[in-house]
């Protein structure tokens, strides 16, 4: 879903439209051997290198003035091997067509985020995440992944093989190499109930740590300018199946969650006046209900309105506090805030930088309205993440160096030092990875 112009000009834009690069050449590669020869010629000639996803990250993480290499061609299910409970994946496949595929086979990734736009090695590279009391991010799913490095040549990386380079490039930045494959752990397709309904900020606030203990799957949803949450549990269910009826789906999920809330961000954007107002008829729109299906229908939704976005972790235990002054400033401030803050949680996991490496977090995640000035929201709003010993998203807006990550990271060093071995001539680096891993 990455809004590219056309090969003619040459740019390419992230989906946001907040990105955008010129490169000297872009290839679309059919095979491994042709990617890692496009690497090589590439370092001939003197190029660095960025592979593309879908263009789902808000910062500049994949954007490149060398060689673009498009994963459109390194799509599709390489093998599943039920006896181990794995699929391993062509890099380039879209998270949608390996959740359609994988169902079709009666499988399921155990967990993952809340769109299927992205590629699955663009999610996994910049740490993309869902909700969960016990299932981390899609990078924490993965067992074994095929990396093409610097030199042109093809790394296997897992727990056995290479297993210092396994522990970082699941979640690699696209730093230490073109990711050209992922082996998923995978399990027999089972059904999630979800049970969606109102509750206000108090409530959710001061029994959150019993929700998260209580459901499998808990994030909510609260709307600046009013006291109201939706909340979201979703659980594992005998069945049997009952899915959001057609006529429900059409006018929850595209009439209000898409339709009406995208003409009340044009209306809030020109009459900024008005957000609070919009605020609280937003907040009251969706009305309670339970569904059961399949997983990837539950944790997923469409979103057709396009906004900017900055998302921090936080150890899970300072969410509520961190909440609660972000609550604070927004309301004796003149910001105008028309979109939801989304929380998720996750726990702690082993991948040297995963927002939650080493410890059980939670997600703040804040929005903007596409062409909306975000600045002075995400300034504040970073301001209180941090005082949190927060851990910005890689794919999301920050402003973040190398210096902060050194801090709150205890493994960066580790990575910094795969980096300089995989990638001496920083054959893969931009400006992106200039200021968030250093030179």
């Amino acid at each position: 879903m990455s809004s590219t112009a056309s090969g003619k000009s040459g740019t390419w834009r992230n989906w946001a439209g907040n990105v955008s690069a010129r490169p000297v050449r872009d290839v679309t590669p059919a095979s491994v051997d042709e990617l890692a020869a496009a690497v090589r010629q590439a370092a001939e000639d003197g190029l660095r290198v960025k592979a593309v996803g879908a263009g789902h990250s808000f910062t500049a993480v994949a954007a490149t003035d060398g060689l673009l290499i498009r994963p459109d061609l390194l799509t599709g299910i390489r093998r599943i091997d039920r006896a181990a409970g794995t699929v391993t994946v062509e890099a380039g496949t879209p998270l949608k067509r390996l959740n359609v595929a994988l169902a079709r086979e009666g499988l399921s990734l155990t967990n993952m985020g809340d769109i299927m736009e992205q590629t699955v090695s663009g999610a996994t590279s910049t740490g993309t995440h869902g909700t969960g009391r016990d299932s981390a991010s899609i990078a924490a799913q993965i067992t074994a992944l095929e990396l093409v490095t610097a030199d042109g040549s093809v790394l296997n990386c897992s727990e056995k093989e290479n297993p210092e380079v396994f522990a970082a490039a699941r979640i690699g930045l696209g730093a230490l190499g073109v990711v050209t494959a992922i082996t998923f752990s995978v399990e027999p397709l089972f059904l999630l109930t979800a049970r969606e309904e109102p509750m206000t900020f108090d409530e959710v606030t001061s029994t959150f740590d019993e929700l998260h203990a209580e459901n499998e799957h808990f994030e909510f949803y609260w709307f600046p300018h009013t006291g109201n949450c939706n909340t979201k549990r979703n659980n594992r269910s005998a069945g049997p199946e009952k899915p959001v009826g057609k006529i429900s789906a059409l006018f929850e999920d595209e009439f209000l969650s898409n339709g009406v809330f995208q003409v009340a961000n044009l209306v809030g954007r020109a009459v900024p006046a008005t957000i609070p107002a919009l605020a609280k008829i937003s907040s009251r729109a969706l009305s309670a209900r339970t569904y059961t299906d399949i997983p990837y229908k539950v944790f997923t939704s469409p979103r057709r309105v396009r906004f900017t976005e900055m998302e921090y972790a936080v150890p899970r235990a300072a969410l509520v506090e961190t909440l609660r002054e972000l609550k604070a400033m927004i309301d004796r401030s003149h910001l105008r805030i028309s979109f939801p803050v989304e929380v998720r949680t996750s726990p702690a996991d082993d991948i040297t930088l995963s927002t939650a490496s080493g410890r059980d977090s939670a997600y703040i995640a804040i929005h903007m309205y596409k062409g909306t000035p975000h600045r002075a929201y995400f300034t504040a709003a970073e301001r209180i993440f941090i005082a949190h010993e927060g851990r910005p998203h890689w794919g999301k807006l920050h402003t973040r160096t190398a210096e902060h990550f050194i801090g709150i990271y205890p493994r960066f060093d580790e990575f910094t030092a795969l980096r300089d071995r995989l990638d001496p001539d920083r054959r893969f680096g931009n400006d992106y990875l200039r200021r968030v891993l250093g030179p």
